[in-house]
């Protein structure tokens, strides 16, 4: 006598559940992009929908279904994280067959080398992270998004500076824009999140340049003092607020994504942590290209 399956068990009076799944799945995945082999470990987040009648989620068949597809990613080589958080998605659609929508949530660390400014070659890191939802016969979409780390310099602090000094000695106003004024600094961490149809191909090198475009300063591992020193100058050369990080990265957007539809949905949320307060700055913009577009029209 074979066991009663306990998920499939009809209920009454129940309720209709969002997300039902399993989270914090560690597995190794083989990324092949630009002719190259990325090895990352990803944290992986699989969910389906419930309906009122079904008792419970099938839980077994999420991590067969994570194993299987990160095996065969190996194998056929997916070119990116949401790539493969796509093929878990359609697949768990295809064995729940209760479940009307599925959603698989991706996020590996992830390096490039980067050269400072006296030359020397480092290796730093990123975060990429990755979504895919579906809905049952009616398509998918995917969301490309990474978290960078770099350094803000506080413009409102240097302009009251230079207002001081120039009080106590008049050469202060003599000074040229190649020897900036003194400011408090800021960590940032700024994250950019992308969603598309499943057939349009986002680079996520592409989306990492922009944030650190946008900040006063990326920021490295390791620094020798005159390359230290030049990302302080640099710094301060280029003084940001958190809502101009934002604002610049949206402008970058519109700019290098011009052949994307009004629909694309993005996501910039940005956060610097103060140096001379006990709390962080924060700004972020939740959008699509067209309303971005609307707003760059006016």
């Amino acid at each position: 006598m074979r066991p009663l399956d306990v998920q499939n068990r009809k209920i009454e009076n129940g309720f209709r559940l969002t997300r039902v799944g399993i989270t914090g799945v560690k597995k190794p995945v083989v990324v092949h992009r630009n002719g190259r082999d990325n090895h990352l470990t990803a944290l992986i987040d699989v969910f389906v929908d419930l309906p009122s009648t079904q008792k419970g989620s099938h839980m077994s068949r999420n991590v067969e279904i994570i194993t299987e597809m990160i095996d065969r990613s190996v194998r056929q080589k997916v070119k990116s994280l949401e790539e493969l958080a796509g093929g878990i998605c359609k697949e768990l659609l295809e064995r729940h067959e209760y479940a009307s929508y599925a959603e698989v949530r991706m996020e590996a660390d992830y390096f490039l080398e980067r050269t400072t400014a006296g030359g020397r070659t480092t290796l730093e890191s990123f975060k990429l992270r990755a979504r895919a939802t579906a809905k049952r016969n009616n398509g998918l979409m995917k969301l490309v998004g990474v978290k960078v780390q770099g350094m803000t310099a506080c413009p409102c602090a240097m302009e009251t500076v230079h207002h001081i000094f120039s009080k106590i000695s008049s050469k202060v106003g003599e000074l040229g824009p190649d020897i900036p004024m003194i400011s408090h600094n800021q960590r940032n961490v700024t994250t950019l999140m992308v969603e598309v149809p499943e057939h349009v191909e986002i680079e996520a090198d592409d989306l990492i340049g922009i944030v650190e475009g946008s900040l006063s300063s990326p920021t490295y591992g390791i620094l020798k003092r005159e390359d230290e020193a030049q990302v302080v100058i640099d710094a301060h050369r280029n003084p940001k607020f958190v809502e101009d990080v934002v604002r610049d990265i949206l402008g970058k957007m519109l700019e290098g994504y011009a052949e994307l539809p009004d629909s694309v949905h993005i996501t910039v949320r940005s956060e610097s942590e103060e140096s001379i307060h006990k709390h962080n700055a924060f700004a972020e913009r939740v959008t699509t290209l067209g309303e971005l577009r609307a707003d760059d029209d006016e």
